[in-house]
C-alpha cells in the first residue's frame, strides 16, 4: 500500500503537488480509496506523461504527403474486385482454420456511449431493429452461426474464443449484462473479458486534472492500450493455452461486422501474413477515416487531418481515388505478432492527442462542467502496430455490406441509430430479394426490386430481419425463401425458418 508521505514526494517531483491539494477534507475512506487508486498509476512516469502531453498538444499536426504511397496492388485482396475462384478458396482456408480452433476474435469495447447520448456501454444499445437486439446480442450470435458453418463443413465442434477488452467504465455493466442473457447461448469459458489501463487527463499547461477533491480525472488508454493489456492480463497465455494461432479484432460499434470472418481469416492466411487491415473505399477525398497506406515504404495508417486535400483528391487512371482504403478499425493478426509486440514493440507505439471537454474540481473545491475543451487525453490506437509488421496485407471490403458505425445520437447526419439499423435491414431486404423471394408491403402489394436499397445502398425496401442465427452472411435462405411472398415487417428467426424448412 502507498503511504501518503510517498505519494507526497512523488507527486512533488512530478511536478503535480496540487493533487493532494483537499487531502485535509477527505473522510479516512476516502483516503484510503485515492491512496489505492494512486497506487496504480505509473507515479515515476508522471511528469514524462504530463509534459509529453502539453507539447504534443500544443504540437502542429504533421503532414507526410512527401512520403505517401498507396498499398502495392499484389497485397491487396477484396470481396468485390478479387476474382471469384480465389476469394471462395480463401473463405475455404478461413472455415478450416476456425473448424481446427485456431481462430478468436478480439472486441474493442472500453470506450463509452458518450457521443450516442448513453450512460452504458456500446454493445449494450439497441438500435430499434424489429427483433429488439442489441450489438452484443447480434455479435455472438454471429459467432455461433459461423462456429456451425465450420462444423458443418469440416465434421468438427469447434469453438472461437471471443476476447472482449473493456475498460473501467466498461467492465462490470458489461458483465452483469452478458450474465443477464445466459450469454446470449455462448459458452461462458469462451467469453474472457479484460480490462485495459487508464491514464489520467492533463491541462494544457501539464497539469494533473481532478476529477473530484479525491479521484483524478481517468481515461482509456486507447484501442492501442490493447497490447500492453495483452500481457498484463494473460491474455496470449490464454490464446497459447486454446491453440489460437490467428485473431479478429474489431471495434463494438459496427452492427455489420463479420466476426471471425472466414474469407478475410483466409486471405490474410493464405498470403503468409501476420498483420492485415480490412478497409472500405472512402466515399469522397474529404470523407474523415484514416488512410491505409505506406509511409516511407512501411505500412500504417495517416490520419485525415495529417493530408493535404489535394493529395487525398488524386485519382487512378481509371477514376478511383489513389489513397481510397479507409480504415474502420477490423484487423488480423497472428498470436506471435501480438506476441512480438507486447515485448519488443509496445513501449515504441506512438502517443495521439484527443482534446475533451473533462469535469473537474477548481483550485476552490467547486466543481465545474467546462462547455469547451480544457483536457487532453493522450491514446495510443490500435493500428499503430502496422510498421512492425514484416508480411502486412490489405483486405478491401464493401462498406454497404460491412461497414456501418454507431457513434452519434439521432438527429446526426451520419453513424446513428437510424443508419445503423437502416443499413441492416438495408442488407437483409438485399439477402431476401437475391434468395428469389418477393417483399410485400403493409397493403399487400409487391415493393419493386428496383426501388432504392436493392443494390448497394443503405435504404432498406422494408423492415426486413434475418436472424444470424439464420444466415451468417446471406447463406442458406433461396431453400427457405424463393417464390415465397413476405409482408413485411418480416423477421425470420431460427423458429420461423424451421417452419419453412418443414413446408419446403
Amino acid at each position: 500500500m502507498l503511504s501518503f508521505e510517498q505519494a507526497k514526494q512523488t507527486l512533488e517531483s512530478a511536478g503535480q503537488s496540487h493533487v493532494l491539494q483537499f487531502w485535509p477534507e477527505l473522510s479516512e475512506e476516502e483516503k484510503d480509496s485515492f491512496l489505492r487508486e494512486l497506487a496504480q498509476l505509473d507515479l515515476r512516469g508522471l511528469r514524462g506523461h504530463c509534459e509529453g502531453a502539453a507539447a504534443a498538444a500544443a504540437a502542429p499536426p504533421s503532414c507526410l504527403d512527401r512520403n505517401m504511397e498507396p498499398i502495392p496492388a499484389e497485397l491487396i485482396g477484396s470481396s468485390k474486385k478479387s476474382d471469384r475462384k480465389a476469394v471462395c478458396q480463401w473463405e475455404t482456408e478461413g472455415l478450416l482454420q476456425i473448424s481446427k480452433n485456431r481462430v478468436g476474435v478480439l472486441l474493442l469495447a472500453g470506450g463509452q456511449g458518450t457521443r450516442l447520448g448513453v450512460q452504458y456501454p456500446k454493445g449494450m444499445y439497441d438500435v430499434g431493429l424489429p427483433s429488439g437486439k442489441t450489438l452484443y446480442q447480434i455479435q455472438a450470435e454471429r459467432i455461433r452461426k459461423i462456429q456451425q458453418i465450420a462444423d458443418c463443413k469440416h465434421g468438427s465442434d469447434c469453438s472461437i474464443p471471443w476476447y472482449i477488452m473493456t475498460s473501467e467504465f466498461t467492465l462490470a455493466p458489461t458483465k452483469k449484462f452478458f450474465e443477464e442473457n445466459h450469454y446470449f447461448g455462448l459458452e461462458p469459458a469462451n467469453i474472457i473479458m479484460f480490462e485495459q489501463r487508464m491514464i489520467p487527463a492533463v491541462t494544457f499547461d501539464g497539469k494533473v486534472i481532478m476529477q473530484a477533491k479525491g479521484k483524478i480525472a481517468m481515461a482509456p488508454d486507447g484501442n492501442g492500450g490493447l497490447y500492453k493489456a495483452l500481457e498484463e492480463n494473460k491474455v496470449l497465455e490464454d490464446m497459447k493455452k486454446r491453440g489460437v494461432e490467428f485473431l479478429h479484432v474489431y471495434c463494438v460499434d459496427n452492427i455489420l461486422v463479420k466476426m471471425a470472418d472466414p474469407v478475410f481469416i483466409g486471405f490474410c492466411v493464405s498470403k503468409g501474413a501476420d498483420c492485415g487491415a480490412k478497409v472500405v473505399e472512402k466515399t469522397h477525398p474529404a470523407e474523415p477515416v484514416g488512410v491505409v497506406c505506406r509511409v516511407g515504404g512501411v505500412p500504417q495508417v495517416v490520419e485525415y487531418s495529417e493530408i493535404q486535400l489535394e493529395t487525398a483528391g488524386l485519382r487512378e487512371p481509371e477514376g478511383g481515388l489513389v489513397y481510397s482504403a479507409g480504415n474502420i478499425c477490423n484487423h488480423f493478426f497472428t498470436r506471435s505478432f501480438l506476441q512480438d509486440v507486447a515485448e519488443k514493440f509496445e513501449s515504441q507505439l506512438k502517443q495521439h492527442v484527443a482534446l475533451k471537454k473533462v469535469p473537474f474540481v477548481d483550485t476552490h473545491g467547486n466543481q465545474i462542467t467546462p462547455t469547451k475543451p480544457n483536457g487532453i487525453k493522450m491514446e495510443k490506437f490500435v493500428f499503430d502496430v502496422f510498421p512492425f509488421s514484416s508480411n502486412f496485407v490489405v483486405f478491401e471490403a464493401i462498406r454497404e455490406e460491412e461497414f456501418s458505425p454507431l457513434k452519434n445520437a439521432d438527429g446526426a447526419a451520419a453513424d446513428s441509430p437510424t443508419t445503423a439499423r437502416n443499413s441492416l435491414l438495408a442488407q437483409h431486404c438485399r439477402w431476401v430479394l437475391s434468395a428469389g423471394a418477393t417483399l410485400l408491403d403493409e397493403h399487400g402489394n409487391s415493393i419493386p426490386a428496383t426501388a432504392s436499397g436493392v443494390s448497394f445502398g443503405n435504404n432498406p425496401l422494408a423492415s426486413c430481419e434475418i436472424s444470424p442465427l439464420v444466415s451468417y452472411f446471406g447463406e442458406g435462405l433461396e431453400p427457405l425463401l424463393k417464390g415465397k411472398k413476405l409482408a413485411t415487417p418480416f423477421v425470420l428467426n431460427e423458429k420461423m425458418a424451421e417452419e419453412l424448412q418443414n413446408q419446403s
